[in-house]
């Protein structure tokens, strides 16, 4: 697992793109700069790991674009100490993102060979969530209800409703929603029963997968 200046060179490029692209959050810049990226995907593609793409992983999934990373954990305006539930763990990339924000980190992964390899993985590079979950990310993580945010990392066809449930007032989810490309929604709960509704652009991302292999 080697990290070297030529990699430490490549992610201050990656930072600028996306910088460029309207990424303003110093924070979240900075954990681009720091996260080995390259360490995330299949060695194969390391060359390209510092491009703002999305990759193949295990278990037919993606790892998501950096800007796509980026955007959605600036727009949820991550602080230390936040609690946060993510679902789809996938590489792991956008988990190492969150605990460079110090969050408190809880991520359900359906996929098993994922759920498996990224458990033990990102532990190796320091990065410890407070808890990993191989589960149905559609039914959220309860028993540690309310989160200060949801976010989650897979297209869904619908909002599922455990997740809106689950957020404290004031709290935000955010989720791509949709089949073949899917709109950027954002929630902010006001209240018990009423929630403020941004929609904040296309995107594409794998679908989300009811019940778990």
């Amino acid at each position: 697992m080697k990290d070297t200046s030529k990699h430490q060179g490549r992610r201050n490029q990656l930072a600028a793109v996306l910088k460029a692209k309207g990424i303003t959050d110093e924070n979240v810049l900075n954990a681009v700069r720091k996260i080995p990226r390259h360490l995330f995907i299949d060695s194969s593609f390391e060359d390209h790991a510092y491009q703002d793409k999305a990759f193949p992983i295990a278990a037919d999934q993606t790892i998501s674009m950096p800007y796509t990373v980026a955007f959605q954990s600036q727009t949820l305006e991550i602080k230390p100490e936040d609690k946060v539930l993510e679902i789809g763990t996938g590489s792991g990339y956008q988990t190492a993102v969150l605990l460079e924000l110090k969050a408190e980190v809880y991520s359900i992964e359906r996929q098993k060979e994922l759920f498996k390899r990224t458990s033990l993985f990102l532990p190796k590079l320091g990065y410890k969530p407070k808890k990993f979950i191989f589960g149905d990310g559609y039914k959220g993580l309860k028993e540690k209800a309310p989160f200060d945010k949801i976010i989650v990392t897979a297209g869904a066809p619908f909002v599922p409703n455990p997740l809106l449930s689950q957020l404290k007032i004031g709290g935000m989810l955010l989720i791509p929603v949709g089949d073949k490309t899917q709109i950027m929604t954002l929630f902010i709960r006001k209240s018990a029963k009423e929630f403020e509704k941004h929609e904040l652009g296309d995107f594409a991302f794998v679908p989300m997968l009811e019940e778990k292999n």
